[in-house]
């Protein structure tokens, strides 16, 4: 009778201390591979690109882009991903995301990606009138 007295309290410790514990996340600036300019935009559509790259392990989860229109031809685009703590599955998970850019000034664009170390690469999109 005492050792299953035992064995309940120690199931009910272990368990009410295994839900107290939410799992934790942060978010992360992650690099991205290529980017898809398409083209054919003017200055009336709202234009997007598609970002590729891969995640180092399942715990990454896309969340979205942080886009900042540092001039009027520049534009800084990050990709941001939640990243959950704990046990996850270590394959390497690519994505592929449209990113949103919005109306952009007629001309020559330059969209910088910028990574989390803050290396960058750049591509062009030109704004038809």
């Amino acid at each position: 009778m005492k050792n299953v007295f035992l064995v309940i309290m120690a199931l009910v410790t272990f368990g009410s201390q295994a839900m107290a514990k939410a799992p934790t996340t942060h978010e992360q600036i992650v690099g991205v591979n290529d980017a898809f300019i398409p083209s054919g935009f003017d200055s009336s559509s709202d234009a997007f690109v598609v970002v590729s790259g891969i995640f180092p392990s399942g715990c990454y989860q896309w969340k979205g882009a942080k886009v900042d229109h540092t001039g009027p031809l520049l534009h800084e685009v990050r990709a941001i991903a939640n990243v959950f703590e704990g046990m996850c599955i270590m394959v390497m998970m690519p994505f592929q995301k449209e990113v949103q850019l919005g109306k952009l000034a007629v001309g020559d664009n330059t969209i910088r990606f910028v990574n989390g170390d803050g290396t960058y690469f750049e591509k062009h999109l030109t704004i038809e009138q």
